[in-house]
């Protein structure tokens, strides 16, 4: 599980500067018509934040096998799709309804780390 992790966030990582450079380079005049720079920058910064906790749950699976760790790998990676895919749909397309999509994500966000927390404190690591 841990080497599918650290591939999904090599992929979910790759993606992530891609959008990034995408947004400032190619889509610049769209958000700003659209209004919605702002929107695409925390869809990138979330993306990318929880990449990294992708890798990082990948050598917390590692040390602390198990079904909880597991668990919190994949909500993030639920995450990233829903949350940051909702919010780059929304800044592009201007679709009001994806913002009532993204909560969904951040909600798959807060359970992994949730979910991280209580790998750790299963485990006695303070």
């Amino acid at each position: 599980m841990s080497r599918r992790l650290v591939i999904l966030a090599a992929f979910f990582g790759m993606i992530g500067v891609g959008m990034g450079a995408f947004g400032a380079h190619a889509l610049g005049a769209i958000l700003t018509a659209n209004g919605r720079e702002a929107t695409y920058q925390t869809a990138v910064q979330y993306h990318l934040i929880h990449t990294l906790a992708l890798l990082f749950v990948a050598s917390a699976i590692r040390r602390w096998p198990g079904n909880l760790a597991r668990a919190s790998g994949i909500f993030f990676a639920i995450g990233i799709t829903i949350f940051s895919g909702s919010l780059y749909i929304l800044a592009i397309f201007n679709l009001p309804i994806m913002g009532a999509v993204a909560p969904i994500g951040g909600v798959a966000f807060i359970l992994g780390w949730l979910l991280l927390g209580l790998t750790a404190w299963q485990n006695h690591i303070a």
